[in-house]
């Protein structure tokens, strides 16, 4: 089997990231910036934060419920969002003034945002490489920002005979901000155009077997055997300049194998980068095999974090975990009390 670090090595130098492609805003959460986002100034002016009468705030200054102030003119009314009136700078509450009368004291900016304040175009508002979050796109509209370019691979997930894994390997492909194909046949997805094929099945040495074959035939097997459990068994190549990953059909060998393998992948080809995992505290150790890299399902409980499975995932553990950790192929594993980072499962 072939180290870790090795694996990760040739998907390094199988994948660039991908030119930058202009799509609208509202087609874009969840796909990861190729190019920083600016807007602005936004507001252009004075803008009412809040609905209420718009006041030159030293003309209110010394304004109470029991002196209160009689302004030079009437107030006019202005509802949240609305340029400020010129000459105003703050805003008083609906009921702080009573025909020319003020009853409230303010200072300037009461209320008030000022020109720039959500957005100014010498500071971005997102960095390339960073995902679109549903805030994002919200914030990004309210400031004017109709169109984005983003780096969003083509992805062909195929099952070859795993359905159940494959869909989950789809879902997580997705959530990297791929545009997903789902597909059961690999030698027809070998043969179209993608920017990444990541088949789920096929990969060991059962009689109906044939992916790591079709891959040859098509392309180029350039590591069969990860040094990483689970996902013993799978596979890496090209067909073309087009990476290819094959993971085991089993649903916790996928996982472990698209997490690790199949994340970089993904990360190489937008552009983002890896991401910080939850800090956690082990409640009891975790004992794994030198040699080998570990994917080890934990929860998260008040002691602490605990692992609940070590090479084969029983379904229930997977869908008790909070989380997984990362044991390293030089390690024998942690000791009750280490501290470690959690990343999420797709």
């Amino acid at each position: 089997m072939t180290p870790l670090a090795d694996v990760l090595a040739r998907v390094a130098a199988l994948v660039r990231p991908l030119g930058p492609r202009g799509v609208a805003l509202q087609d874009a959460e969840g796909r990861v910036l190729a190019e920083d986002v600016f807007a602005g100034p936004w507001p252009a002016a004075l803008m009412a934060l809040t609905d209420g009468w718009a006041v030159r705030a030293d003309e209110v200054a010394d304004a109470g419920p029991y002196a209160p102030v009689v302004l030079s003119a009437p107030p006019t009314w202005v509802d949240a969002g609305a340029p400020m009136p010129p000459g105003t700078d703050a805003v008083l509450a609906p009921d702080a003034v009573t025909g020319a009368e003020a009853h409230a004291a303010a200072t300037a900016g009461d209320g008030v945002l000022g020109a720039g304040g959500d957005a100014t175009p010498e500071r971005p508002l997102r960095r390339a490489s960073e995902r679109l979050r549903a805030a994002d796109v919200g914030a990004l509209e309210a400031v004017g920002v109709s169109r984005i370019h983003v780096r969003e691979p083509r992805v062909r997930v195929v099952s070859a005979g795993a359905d159940a894994a494959a869909l989950a390997v789809a879902r997580g492909v997705a959530a990297h901000g791929a545009k997903v194909t789902f597909v059961r046949a690999l030698q027809r997805a070998l043969t179209e155009e993608a920017d990444a094929i990541i088949a789920v099945g096929g990969t060991g040495a059962g009689t109906q077997d044939r992916s790591v074959e079709m891959l040859a035939r098509a392309g180029t097997v350039d590591i069969h055997g990860f040094g990483l459990s689970p996902g013993e068994t799978a596979a890496l190549g090209q067909v073309g300049a087009q990476p290819v990953l094959l993971l085991p059909g089993r649903l916790d060998a996928a996982l472990s194998g698209f997490l690790v393998v199949g994340d970089a992948l993904l990360r190489g080809l937008t552009g983002a980068p890896t991401s910080r995992g939850m800090p956690i505290t082990l409640a009891r150790k975790i004992v794994s095999t030198v040699g080998l890299a570990e994917v080890v399902p934990v929860r998260v409980t008040e002691r602490g974090a605990e692992p609940l499975a070590s090479g084969y995932w029983p379904m229930q553990a997977l869908t008790r975990a909070d989380g997984w950790v990362l044991v390293a192929p030089e390690s024998e594993g942690f000791a009750a009390g280490a501290a470690l980072e959690m990343r999420a499962f797709p």
